[in-house]
């Protein structure tokens, strides 16, 4: 029988997800490894999406959306971050995560260099690797704050690369981009004329960080960038996401949203166009809610003296368990589900950089959050015993 495409075997497979389906099929778990919003999403765009069904607006759109979604996420874009978006330039995705397929397709060739983050969010590299473009991974530190450094990107850049991603606040780290940072790596970006893909799907919780968009730095037409209505308006299932991209790349567009996906459903466009019209209130009941549960997190942990990122933004936490998990942080997190009834994102799912940490959703509710800390933290008490009363450590 034919053998799969060569390709798929250097790929990975998500971890976020083994751990996350497992725990799905045990009774009883405290889910914290999946970023699903614990809140509904509001009526009215329920009731758009419903009205849509019910006139029976379920055929297909143009591949970049509805012209009333695009210009409203023009308008909307162009007034927050102080910048001209023209509609033309919108391309409506299904989800994020088509965002990013759709974008690095646009963008990367066949033996090209993609500088990836590390920790990063895995479909960044998996979807290179499917691309056929190589993963260049760039280092994400504590001591750097999680941020990228330009120097170290610099470092790494050669003939064959072309595309820098970004992603602030940054899915795991939630480290924030600042304007002048965000400046300096667009700069870098043009000196050696480079695409940019900024992810910047959680800018609805920038924390206590001052986010900047690389949309406001871009001079000369290098930068696409994703946002998504998943987190902001908590919907995960409905999957849309908008894509914004150079207009020398307009032309090419609807052939790629044509390959993938020919248009994003209609009533799933109409539930976003009334998000982006109606009330915001349930946008900042989120952020308030993300933020309460980040001071619930990280006083537990200060209280138990685990570290973790501080000062960030998202909607997840990233803690340090490197002494405790056994320096397999994925094997670590699977035992805690079936031992510990909690499930946590293990740092590995984000790349090499992430041995050793695991990641905390805040979208879990209050309850389960707490419980699941508690959970977590009696197996980190379990492991620290374990590990002091050993006799390599009684010498």
């Amino acid at each position: 029988m034919p053998a799969p495409a060569s390709h798929l075997s250097t790929a990975s497979a998500s971890q976020i997800r083994d751990v996350t389906e497992k725990a799905w099929t045990v009774p009883g778990v405290s889910i914290l490894s999946v970023g699903e919003p614990d809140w509904a999403v509001p009526a009215h765009i329920r009731e758009a999406g419903m009205a849509a069904y019910q006139r029976d607006a379920t055929h297909y759109t143009p591949s970049g959306g509805i012209a009333d979604l695009r210009k409203e996420v023009a308008r909307e874009r162009s007034e927050r971050l102080g910048v001209d978006i023209d509609s033309s330039r919108v391309w409506v995705t299904a989800g994020g995560a088509q965002g990013i397929a759709l974008a690095l397709m646009a963008t990367v060739t066949r033996g090209s260099q993609v500088l990836v983050p590390d920790p990063g969010y895995p479909p960044f590299a998996t979807t290179t690797t499917l691309l056929g473009g190589i993963v260049v991974p760039y280092p994400l530190t504590a001591a750097g704050g999680f941020l990228p450094d330009p120097a170290a990107l610099e470092a790494l850049i050669t003939n064959e690369t072309r595309v820098l991603i970004l992603n602030s606040p940054s899915n795991p780290l939630g480290a924030v981009i600042d304007p002048e940072l965000m400046r300096r790596l667009l700069d870098l970006a043009r000196r050696y004329d480079l695409w940019v893909f900024s992810d910047e799907c959680y800018s609805a919780f920038p924390g206590a960080g001052t986010f900047a968009s690389a949309l406001q730095h871009d001079d000369d037409g290098r930068v696409l960038c994703l946002e998504s209505f998943s987190k902001t308006y908590a919907m995960t299932g409905v999957r849309v996401g908008t894509l914004v991209v150079p207009s020398s790349l307009n032309r090419y567009m609807p052939m790629l949203q044509e390959s993938l996906i020919s248009c994003v459903n209609l009533p799933a466009q109409y539930a976003a166009l009334a998000a982006l019209r109606g009330p915001q209130d349930a946008v900042g009941a989120a952020a308030n809610a993300i933020e309460e549960r980040r001071r619930l997190v990280c006083d537990t942990l200060d209280q138990a003296g685990i570290s973790y990122a501080t000062d960030g933004g998202g909607i997840y936490v990233w803690v340090d368990v490197r002494d405790w998990c056994g320096g397999d942080v994925y094997g670590w997190s699977m035992d805690l589900i079936e031992r510990d009834k909690v499930a946590v994102a293990p740092g590995t799912a984000f790349g090499e950089r992430g041995q050793g940490w695991l990641r905390i959703s805040l979208t879990a509710s209050p309850g389960t959050l707490r419980e699941g800390l508690r959970r977590l933290l009696a197996a980190l008490d379990r492991a620290r015993m374990s590990r002091e009363l050993s006799p390599a450590r009684s010498v």
